[in-house]
């Protein structure tokens, strides 16, 4: 009984470091949390992960030329990178396009 409640808590102590781990790396890619935006930055990481079938690997908030705020979410789902584009209102998908490794992405893979 008492291995188990211990293999039990140790479980529970590597999922949670690994989602602090990976939230850590998303923040520190290059978004903040933006207070006035009506979707939070987990909210729209949340949309695109579920979107894009994988896990952030970026994140960006940025004012569109149209004025739009959008936060743009680099995913990798298996070999590709996508950056999908959430609006910052509403939360919605606006759009997708699979993304080349650059200089700028450090934890993409050159292709």
């Amino acid at each position: 009984m008492r291995r188990s409640t211990l293999m039990l808590c140790a479980a529970a102590v590597l999922v949670s470091a690994s989602a602090l781990a990976r939230t850590a790396a998303v923040a520190a890619n290059r978004a903040v949390a933006v207070p006035y935006a009506a979707i939070s930055l987990d909210a729209a990481i949340a949309a695109a992960e579920k979107y894009a079938h994988g896990n952030a690997i970026g994140a960006d908030y940025e004012k569109q030329q149209d004025g739009q705020w959008v936060y743009e979410i680099e995913v990798r789902s298996g070999p590709k990178v996508f950056d999908v584009k959430v609006d910052a209102e509403k939360g919605t998908i606006i759009a997708s396009t699979e993304s080349k490794a650059d200089a700028d992405n450090r934890d993409d893979k050159a292709d």
